[in-house]
């Protein structure tokens, strides 16, 4: 009976120490998976994002009609090109959806795959196509529309 009594000894001292190990393992592995290093947002990245949030604020501008908020948003030539080629419409679905984003100096080029349907009276007109909308300036207005201008729409 004494070799039973010795063997479970040994066995609760293994498990006590085992058990120690894997709650030792266990807390390590929390704190060094608790602290992420959050990485700062790149130059690169804010003016992406603020290059998004304008072409956003254009197409609204554009549905809605509002020349003011295309002007304030636009380089003096942009905003004559925009108006320029702009046609009249009774209703506007604009959808745009950014492809690229590319970086050049002090511009952005930001290429833009869109589709939109006009209502003229009692007739729809669909159309699509690739912008590529060049903005400059701090903050960022539109400068150029280049291909296929969006605004020029529906021809």
């Amino acid at each position: 009976m004494r070799k039973v009594e010795g063997n479970m000894l040994v066995n609760k001292t293994v498990i006590k120490k085992l058990t120690a190990f894997v709650g030792l393992f266990l807390v390590l592995l929390m704190i060094s998976c608790g602290k992420k290093e959050v990485k700062p947002v790149s130059p690169e990245s804010k003016l992406a994002q603020e290059a998004f949030q304008l072409t956003e604020t254009l197409r609204q501008a554009y549905i809605k009609n509002n020349r003011s908020t295309l002007e304030d948003n636009s380089t003096n030539d942009g905003y004559r090109e925009v108006i320029g080629a702009m046609k009249k419409f009774d209703k506007a679905e604009l959808t745009f959806t950014s492809t690229w984003v590319e970086i050049k100096d002090s511009s952005v080029y930001l290429s833009v795959s869109w589709k939109g349907v006009w209502t003229m009276g009692t007739k729809n007109r669909e159309e699509r196509g690739l912008a590529i909308f060049v903005l400059e300036g701090s903050p960022l207005k539109l400068a150029r529309v280049q291909r296929d201008n969006p605004f020029r729409q529906p021809e």
